[in-house]
């Protein structure tokens, strides 16, 4: 990421592409979780409550130690490879050092209550539900941030080429 200071690389053409790409992904990605995220519960804690406890109405199962299990190891490794690159990309903009911390604070904060909050909710009290929406849509705010952050930095590193 060198090459976002000082501009100082052989092929930053191709790197910066990738970048691009792999930001523009990643934008997708941050949608289309929101949108199933909003289909499959919406903000309402009681959708949520059903989506983990299961519902008799409805014919759904509670959610399994396996599944929760399987989700969250999967969450993690995606969620920790996209907040690392959407991170380190953002500490070469030009944001104050605070709203940088902030942003890593609340990204990866806001991930891990997320994941942890369907455990809370199946596991300890329904009450958890309204974690599970603050951390939901602190995380995606603060992705948000970072992505519109990430695509800055890509673009100053033009402006410090020589």
């Amino acid at each position: 990421m060198r090459f976002l200071v000082d501009g100082d690389f052989n092929n930053g053409s191709l790197l910066k592409l990738i970048l691009f790409c792999a930001l523009v992904y990643l934008t997708i990605m941050s949608i289309t979780n929101a949108l199933l995220f909003i289909d499959k519960t919406g903000f309402e804690a009681q959708t949520i409550v059903e989506q983990y406890l299961g519902s008799e109405e409805q014919f759904r199962n509670p959610a399994s130690y396996r599944g929760l299990l399987e989700g969250t190891h999967t969450h993690l490794f995606a969620a920790g490879i996209m907040l690392l690159l959407v991170n380190h990309l953002t500490v070469f903009t030009g944001l104050k050092q605070g709203i940088k911390l902030t942003l890593l604070i609340t990204s990866f904060s806001s991930g891990l209550l997320d994941m942890a909050s369907g455990w809370l909710i199946r596991f300890v009290s329904p009450s958890f539900a309204y974690l599970k929406i603050a951390a939901f849509a602190a995380f995606e705010l603060s992705l948000f941030c970072l992505l519109a952050a990430s695509f800055m930095s890509l673009a100053l590193y033009d402006r410090k080429r020589p």
